[in-house]
């Protein structure tokens, strides 16, 4: 970053949004607070300089994909609490939000973080493509999928 003020207003801004992305990533408050440090570590690091909010609104979010794949390959993960066992943790205020968001998180990852970037961060199935390295036909058949899945899930519940 160029300031520490301009890192300050990019932390204030931004901060919530790749710890929400991270927390989708890994399902686990825990690991997504490892996963936001990281990224905001790398952002003060960074010493590039950004063209604009949409640009470093990018950066973050592709740097917080690729944080939560290298999190997810580091060799302790494989002794980790299985998601239905880990103690609940609030997400939302509104009761209603909050089993939506729960049912949102135990979908399997490869549908909940596409599920995630679309309906809450507002990126195209084209940006999403290119943010997770994936086919834009991919993107569409995961988001159906997912979105078949949380139909299903929130009728049983």
């Amino acid at each position: 970053m160029q300031s520490e003020q301009e890192f300050n207003l990019a932390v204030e801004q931004y901060l919530n949004m790749v710890y929400r992305i991270a927390l989708n990533w890994f399902g686990s408050v825990h690991d997504a607070e490892d996963a936001a440090q990281e990224v905001m570590l790398r952002l003060w690091k960074n010493t590039s300089g950004f063209e604009g909010d949409a640009h470093l609104r990018h950066w973050l979010v592709r740097v917080t994909i690729n944080v939560c794949k290298d999190l997810s390959r580091a060799p302790w993960r494989l002794h980790s609490v299985p998601l239905a066992q880990a103690p609940p943790q609030p997400c939302a205020d509104e009761p209603e939000a909050q089993a939506v968001v729960e049912e949102i998180l135990r979908l399997p990852k490869k549908y909940r973080v596409p599920l995630y970037l679309y309906h809450y961060e507002g990126y195209s199935v084209r940006e999403i493509s290119a943010l997770l390295k994936a086919n834009p036909s991919t993107i569409r058949t995961r988001l159906s999928r997912a979105r078949e899945l949380l139909k299903h899930q929130l009728e049983e519940g």
